[in-house]
Formats: C-alpha cells, structure tokens, sequence
C-alpha cells in the first residue's frame, strides 16, 4: 500500500487529509512539527509527503531542504499563502506541486495521484532507457569538459560528479543531444515531464536554475545559456581558472 506522510500543526486539516488519503486505499502517517515530520521519514519511509509550509520547530521550507539531500521522495506542499513567489520557492528547492488553504480534499487526492502516476512513469522510463542504452550501446555524450554517462545516469565535469535530479539529468541529455539547438521551454517540458502532469514554464526556469547552481558549485558558470525570448541551449561547458 502506498504510503503518504501527513505534515500540519492543524489537526482538523490532518483529519481532513488523513480521511480522504483513506477513502482512496492510502496508507498515512501523521507529523506535528518539521522535527517530527524528518523523524518519520526515516521511520515511516513513505512514498509522498504532504507537507505545511508553516510549521513550528522547523518549517515547510526547511523540512524539504533537509528531505532532498538525501532522498528523492515526492513533497506536495501546504500553504495558506497563495502569492507566486512563494510557489516558485517550493518548486526550486524541490517540491513537486503546491496547494493552496482552503483547499478540496478530493482535490488534494487527486494531484497526490498525479505525482505518483509520474514517479512510476519516471522510474520505469529510466529502467528502460537504462536496458535501451545498454542493448543499443548508446554511448557518452560529452561537450568540452562535460561528459554525460545515460546508461549510468552519471554526469561528470572533467573528474568531477555533478549530482543531477532525473527532471534536471533529461533536461541537460536534451540540450547535450543537440548543443548548437535552442530549445523552447515547451519543448523542455514535453521531455522532463513525460506523465502529461500541467506545469508551468516557471518550473522549467526553477529546474535550469538548479542546474546552473549546481554546476557553478563545481565553477562552471555558463552550463546551460538563456536565448531571450525563445528558450536555452547548452553553454560553455569549462570549469574555469
């Protein structure tokens, strides 16, 4: 059964959540705090976490920080704030979706589904492209000190690793695929997001910023370039002096 982590300090709007999550064959377990929320990860290893962005102790933001060093795990956040801003931080910082207070139970359900019909999807992509690669030799794609490795969804800057989500690892083939090539952002969504999940173009803009922050980490600057009015292409990719 799947199982889905329920974090609020508001106990009717768990009740709420914990019921629908119920009445649609899910599996739950419920935190109070951001403490106790990172307790149960560990504890409960659940497939999903709802997650309020204001908490006591720790909140939303900083719970899903400390989730993404170490796990993949799907979060959907909470919030009774609806400005954009605070969107697009949930997304950059690795969210999957973002619901607002007052919310529809049944609507909360079914984008708890949506993500998980995406994960699945992903997963098994992966699996398959990995045993295609394998069987096809589908061989390294490099540009200047970049190497992509897809069989081993590995990618390296010189000696370097470069920890990439899967969203960000697809993102970055594309665009490697065919450096010289500006890509739409429609066209990035069609290939990060293969479950016909609705995001918006905003998303991809968070993603490519995670990219060029994780790459100038290693002091790469210009990985991926931002065509203006049109889209992004690969960059100059050198670490530099």
């Amino acid at each position: 059964m799947t199982k889905i982590l329920v974090v609020d300090d508001d106990a009717h709007i768990r009740d709420v959540i914990c019921f629908a999550l119920e009445k649609a064959g899910y599996d739950f377990a419920i935190a109070k705090d951001g403490k106790a929320a990172l307790a149960q990860v560990i504890d409960y290893h659940p497939d999903l976490v709802i997650l309020d962005i204001g908490l006591p102790e720790l909140d939303g933001l900083e719970v899903c920080k400390a989730i993404r060093k170490t796990a993949e795990t799907p979060i959907l956040f909470l919030s009774a704030r609806s400005e954009e801003i605070d969107r697009i931080i949930g997304l950059e910082i690795g969210g999957d979706d973002y619901v607002t207070k007052p919310f529809s139970p049944r609507e909360l359900v079914a984008r708890v589904g949506v993500i998980l019909k995406r994960v699945i999807q992903d997963s098994d992509q992966k699996g398959t492209e990995a045993y295609s690669a394998e069987a096809m030799g589908e061989s390294v794609l490099q540009q200047g000190e970049l190497s992509l490795h897809p069989r081993q969804y590995l990618v390296r800057l010189e000696q370097q690793e470069i920890e990439l989500t899967m969203l960000e690892f697809n993102i970055l083939k594309t665009l490697l695929q065919r450096p010289k090539i500006v890509f739409t952002r429609g066209q990035i969504l069609d290939v990060a997001y293969t479950g016909n999940i609705h995001v918006s173009d905003r998303t991809i803009d968070s993603h490519i910023r995670n990219i060029r922050g994780k790459f100038k980490k290693h002091n790469c600057d210009h990985v991926i370039e931002t065509v203006h009015g049109v889209g992004f292409r690969l960059g100059s990719c050198v670490i530099n002096a």
